[in-house]
């Protein structure tokens, strides 16, 4: 069945959550990333930039699953794939913050190789403050769109800088990177975990998941371009171009830097690009 265009506009209620000093440690850590301001208890603990996805996750969940569910088949539900990521980081997070995130359809527009569905997801504090806001996009493979393309809003623009000369840095992804990465993050989607449901998906195997990508760039690109501290990045994402399998051994491309910006790719151990389009931005 078509994915309506007539369901721009839907949203979720605001879900909650308690940001406590486990969960953060335990999302860096499943990482890999040891600094200490992730794990210090005795100082106020930093939050890693991609640590949103895991607040985000139940919304984009019931959205999903909810307004979206209607006219689509499980089969189709399950073609869904990440397909890009910007993250607007806008005040920090400390722990024993109680945060609300709300999920809004904001587009739904026919590509080639599916429908493609663009949420904005935003969290507040409890006094309505917006903490951070992300815009994600989800391509279902396969899928046509049922009515014209449609936009509530049009997400911001990604940034553009000039190419430099690339720097490479390894990124080495272990057999078990999907499964500490599931139970860290608390983000449970069977295709990164259970052979089966990958296979059922039409998938190779199980697969990393696009955040995991994302947030291991972030750590190597925190310690090149922001002297390790993560409270100085104000925006980051790209474009999820292709699969990670696990193990592997991923390269981070620095392609272009200069104060307060960075653009990069993520390179597969076969050359491509995992992550294309590639951008962070900090404070200087």
């Amino acid at each position: 069945m078509p994915l309506s265009s007539a369901l721009v506009g839907a949203h979720t209620a605001a879900l909650p959550h308690e940001v406590d000093a486990r969960w953060l440690m335990a999302y860096a850590a499943g990482l890999g990333d040891a600094l200490p301001c992730y794990l210090d208890t005795t100082a106020r603990l930093a939050m890693h930039p991609v640590f949103p996805v895991c607040v985000e996750w139940d919304s984009i969940l019931a959205l999903r699953y909810g307004p979206f569910a209607a006219g689509m088949t499980d089969a189709e539900q399950t073609r869904a794939v990440h397909a890009d990521h910007d993250i607007h980081l806008l005040q920090p997070v400390a722990p024993g913050t109680r945060l609300l995130t709300t999920a809004t359809a904001i587009a739904v527009e026919q590509r080639r190789p599916g429908a493609y569905l663009l949420k904005r997801l935003d969290t507040v504090d409890e006094l309505g403050n917006t903490v951070f806001r992300t815009y994600q996009g989800t391509l279902y493979r396969g899928v046509a769109v049922d009515g014209p393309d449609v936009a509530l809003e049009a997400a911001p623009p990604w940034p553009q800088w000039p190419a430099g000369d690339a720097t490479v840095d390894p990124l080495p992804v272990p057999a078990n990177a999907a499964h500490v990465y599931t139970e860290c993050a608390r983000i449970w989607n069977p295709i990164h975990t259970d052979r089966a449901a990958a296979l059922a998906a039409g998938l190779p195997d199980i697969i990393l998941h696009g955040t995991a990508t994302l947030a291991l760039a972030a750590s190597r690109l925190i310690a090149i371009c922001a002297a390790g501290d993560p409270r100085r990045v104000r925006r980051l994402g790209g474009r999820f171009s292709g699969m990670v399998p696990m193990p592997t051994m991923l390269s981070l491309n620095l392609e272009s830097s200069a104060p307060g910006n960075a653009g990069f790719r993520v390179v597969g151990a076969d050359g491509r690009n995992v992550i294309s389009r590639g951008f962070l931005e900090y404070a200087p």
